[in-house]
């Protein structure tokens, strides 16, 4: 007598109860091995062969001797008059303001008021020049890098304002700057960042000797 199969055992067996057989994994579908993926390790994107850390250390140093020498030239021109950028007339030894000719040109932008109104004031002349000393100072001999990096790229920053590339004159030239966007004080800046980043990479005596005083080695932001 022929056998009748219950639909519902049936529909228990096929509907509920898939096997692998039946139903491929997906990892058996992507031709994988049902075994967990390793995670990249992070050593891999951060380890730097001998060869690239030293070209690093190398790239920092022309780097800070470069833009600390910027600075520290522009404060010895406008001190001495020494004839490339400020004449012997209008030096700084001579009674003439350092700050006079860049922020009396300040005719375009919306801080161009504020610009001509602290052009030759004594307290903006001696922040100034200090800062120009300080700064150029501080990079070329590897000390308090975090620190000269911040007021230096402040200093950029405001003269890049003062400058205002985004306008043109009425001949249609740049205002004093031969990018409309990206001109020297945005390239310094962004050095400045790079130095102060790396600041653990400076190398020299002075460096050193600044990086072995107990108060810098326990504040990293003095480095």
């Amino acid at each position: 007598m022929p056998t009748t199969l219950d639909p519902r055992s049936a529909s228990s067996v096929t509907l509920d109860r898939p096997t692998t057989a039946a139903v491929p994994s997906a990892v058996a579908l992507n031709g994988f091995a049902a075994r967990p993926l390793a995670a990249p390790s992070t050593d891999q994107f951060t380890r730097l062969s001998p060869a690239s850390h030293r070209l690093g250390v190398i790239g920092i140093f022309g780097l800070r001797l470069a833009i600390g020498f910027e600075f520290l030239w522009a404060f010895l021109d406008k001190v001495f008059g020494l004839g490339f950028s400020t004449t012997s007339a209008h030096a700084w030894l001579n009674g003439h303001s350092p700050t006079t000719g860049f922020l009396s040109g300040a005719n375009v932008g919306p801080f161009q008021g504020i610009f001509r109104a602290l052009a030759g004031v004594g307290v903006v002349d001696w922040l100034f020049m200090l800062g120009l000393l300080g700064v150029g100072v501080a990079i070329i001999l590897g000390v308090a890098l975090r620190p000269a990096a911040i007021a230096g790229a402040a200093m950029l920053f405001f003269m890049y304002l003062a400058v205002w590339p985004f306008a043109t004159l009425g001949d249609g030239q740049p205002t004093g700057s031969t990018n409309p966007i990206v001109d020297e004080h945005i390239i310094a800046i962004f050095g400045l960042v790079v130095i102060g980043a790396l600041a653990a990479w400076s190398v020299g005596t002075f460096s050193r000797r600044w990086a072995s005083l107990p108060i810098v080695r326990s504040h990293s932001w003095l480095r």
